[in-house]
């Protein structure tokens, strides 16, 4: 049985990471860069703790985004 989703006429996704918008791989780019970004700026300021957080976030989206992603099926085309 397969569960009603929130929104009618949305795609009922298990992952927020399969969610359209990450479609496009310079999307899923720019959140991996801005991580590191945040990492680097927190770095720089002296707040390590700050920084290992923003890395772990960069780590997990370089997870979720590149080693374990795969698209949504439905139409359109990466870019």
């Amino acid at each position: 049985m397969k569960t009603a989703s929130l929104h009618r006429g949305w795609p009922d996704l298990t992952k927020d990471s399969e969610h359209p918008f990450f479609r496009p791989l310079w999307r899923r780019i720019a959140v991996v860069v801005v991580c590191l970004a945040w990492a680097a700026l927190e770095f720089v300021n002296g707040a390590s703790s700050w920084g290992v957080i923003a890395l772990c976030f960069a780590g997990y989206a370089v997870w979720q985004f590149f080693l374990a992603y795969s698209p949504p099926a439905g139409p359109g085309k990466e870019e």
